[in-house]
């Protein structure tokens, strides 16, 4: 019995999705064929939960919070690096303006 998982790009959410290998740790890696797509191969399941886009803002919004680098790195089960990368990413607002989220 077969059983078809649909997959879709979960950058763009198109179906245009192809195998493409393994990685290292022996995840099936899937390529997008859309042209319009910012990313070409992606995971469906990431063995680092720093790589997925809900911790990455959770991050943003535990730090607009009061929480400490450390905090969230515990709290997340993530490396205190990627805290701090994902911090510097994101633009401070300027003295006086409003934080937009």
């Amino acid at each position: 019995m077969t059983v078809w998982i649909p997959v879709q790009c979960i950058h763009c959410h198109s179906t245009e999705v192809v195998k493409n290998g393994k990685s290292a740790e022996g995840k099936q890696r899937y390529r997008c064929q859309n042209e319009a797509c910012p990313y070409t191969t992606f995971l469906l399941n990431y063995s680092y939960p720093g790589r997925l886009k809900e911790v990455k803002q959770q991050i943003v919004e535990m730090s607009l919070n009061g929480s400490g680098i450390r905090d969230i790195a515990r709290v997340l089960h993530v490396s205190t690096s990627t805290v701090i990368s994902e911090l510097k990413k994101r633009p401070s607002p300027e003295p006086g303006q409003p934080q937009v989220s």
